[in-house]
């Protein structure tokens, strides 16, 4: 089974190659991957998310805005009925911030240089852990 994944640059970062990289290299092990491009706002990512049927939203932030980002997609999410659909959080993310992203609802948080193969190896770790608590 193939799993849906939606990646997403949120606000006026207008940085995108590490996410196409991301985008490309989970197509590659497997994912169906959608990209909603440069400039987004939660809003849209998490009506992209319904519309789209993802499973996981993997938002690529280079501003340092991630924690209220993710913060603020997490409700949105939930607020559409989008609990199940996990969030991770790759760019510029500071070794301090991640409990507090864990804490926002992030299931997990890829800094840079993160490997491509283990970046896409612990997203299906996270899809799957998903499904077992689907019960």
């Amino acid at each position: 089974m193939s799993h849906r994944i939606l990646v997403a640059k949120p606000g006026l970062d207008g940085h995108d190659r590490g996410a196409k990289v991301i985008v490309r290299a989970l197509r590659d092990a497997g994912f169906e991957v959608v990209y909603t491009g440069l400039h987004q706002s939660i809003e849209a990512i998490s009506a992209a998310a319904s519309d789209e049927d993802v499973e996981l939203v993997g938002l690529s932030v280079l501003s340092g805005a991630h924690l209220a980002y993710t913060e603020e997609l997490r409700r949105r999410l939930d607020d559409l009925g989008l609990d199940r659909v996990a969030i991770v959080v790759g760019g510029i993310v500071p070794p301090d911030d991640v409990a507090s992203l864990r804490a926002a609802g992030a299931a997990d948080v890829f800094p840079p240089n993160t490997n491509l193969l283990e970046i896409a190896g612990r997203i299906r770790t996270v899809l799957e852990r998903e499904e077992r608590s689907d019960g």
